[in-house]
């Protein structure tokens, strides 16, 4: 059975007459079609007494005549009112007192006012969100391959990445270089904006790329994700440039290793993602830094690169077979330093299996 007739199997039993789906990589993950309208309305309409239909700019009609197969396509050129063409398209419903599902998580108050005013003859109580939230939780092993081929490519952007380090380099000059070096090997685009972040702006957990110089014997940390067939990767390194380590930085590196490790050991079906939180902050918190541990453990990761769930502490939301998700731990000491080492995994009934396989090194010369 497809994802799509999963869905409206579990929709029909909640008496849903329609349900509208706008987010594209929800759309993505639905059909298959993978597409960015922009400003532009995409929108998947499931009807319950037939087959799907899909509301799209005619720019990429034929992108998904070609991908799409079981859903009726219906698009709208620039000069004409998407809104207008959803009404006219389910105008045959207006007789009828018509209940949909929306994804309530994405719809903005301007969209469900312009789908009010298009269908006043349906009622958007009803949200799809957590529904599908849930279908996308656990992978199927055709995803989870897609998944690794997903983690080899951000493997290799690692590897371009300790290519690079030269003190003749500032850190957007190694973030063009891994991903120039991405796209020479038919890696078409990142799951998300690279971070390469060198001395005290590493210390801002989602800092921004810039002229900092790269410095010898100084750390480089290097966040970043690839997209495979639809899916997404997610890893991070902090890479040493240098051969002398200070002991501080060297006793930090291994904190947040530890932490990672035992958190990787400990995954096993049953227990929660808050408790898996806390087995790496309480390692961290042992040695003194538990206050410069300022996020969450992990997220889950799929087509998105961040999805449900997310690995917290006092979440109680219990993994299970093939979730999917990120293990990153760090320790950011303000206009100072910042370290972070995450991979993401999927889980199984032996634990932990991880999509990435770059080394834990100190020695940047063993990612090459």
């Amino acid at each position: 059975m497809s994802i799509l007739h999963t869905l409206q199997r579990k929709l029909q039993q909640d008496n849903i007459d329609l349900c509208f789906v706008q987010n594209p990589s929800t759309i993505g993950y639905l059909t298959g079609f993978h597409s960015e309208p922009h400003e532009r309305l995409m929108l998947l309409v499931m009807r319950m007494d037939s087959n799907p239909l899909l509301i799209l700019p005619a720019l990429d009609y034929e992108k998904a005549l070609a991908q799409v197969k079981g859903i009726e396509l219906v698009s709208y050129l620039d000069s004409q009112s998407p809104w207008e063409t959803l009404a006219h398209t389910l105008s045959h419903y207006q007789s009828k007192s018509i209940r949909c599902s929306i994804e309530k998580d994405y719809v903005t108050m301007t969209t469900l006012e312009r789908l009010q005013h298009a269908l006043p003859f349906v009622s958007f109580s009803h949200n799809v969100s957590t529904l599908i939230q849930n279908m996308r939780l656990i992978k199927t092993p055709h995803e989870i391959e897609l998944m690794l081929g997903a983690g080899k490519t951000a493997d290799l952007a690692i590897k371009f990445a300790a290519q690079a380090l030269d003190i003749n380099r500032n850190e957007s000059d190694i973030l063009a270089h891994i991903e120039y070096q991405l796209k020479k090997h038919h890696v078409p685009k990142m799951s998300f904006d690279t971070m390469v972040l060198s001395q005290a702006n590493a210390a801002n957990p989602h800092g921004e790329p810039g002229n900092t110089p790269i410095q010898f014997n100084e750390f480089v940390l290097v966040d970043l994700g690839t997209l495979y067939q639809g899916y997404a990767s997610d890893m991070t390194r902090t890479l040493f440039f240098g051969d002398t380590l200070s002991k501080e930085q060297e006793k930090l590196y291994n904190i947040v290793l530890e932490a990672h490790h035992a958190a990787r050991d400990a995954v096993k079906i049953g227990m929660t993602a808050g408790e898996l939180d806390q087995i790496a902050r309480d390692i961290i918190s042992q040695y003194g830094y538990g206050d410069y541990f300022t996020h969450r453990l992990g997220h889950g990761i799929g087509q998105s690169v961040h999805e449900f769930p997310s690995i917290a502490s006092g979440n109680d939301f219990i993994l299970q077979e093939n979730m999917c998700f990120s293990i990153e731990p760090g320790i950011y000491l303000p206009n100072k330093i910042g370290i972070r080492i995450e991979d993401c995994f999927y889980v199984t009934p032996q634990g932990a299996k991880p999509f990435t396989h770059s080394p834990y090194s100190l020695n940047y010369r063993d990612y090459q």
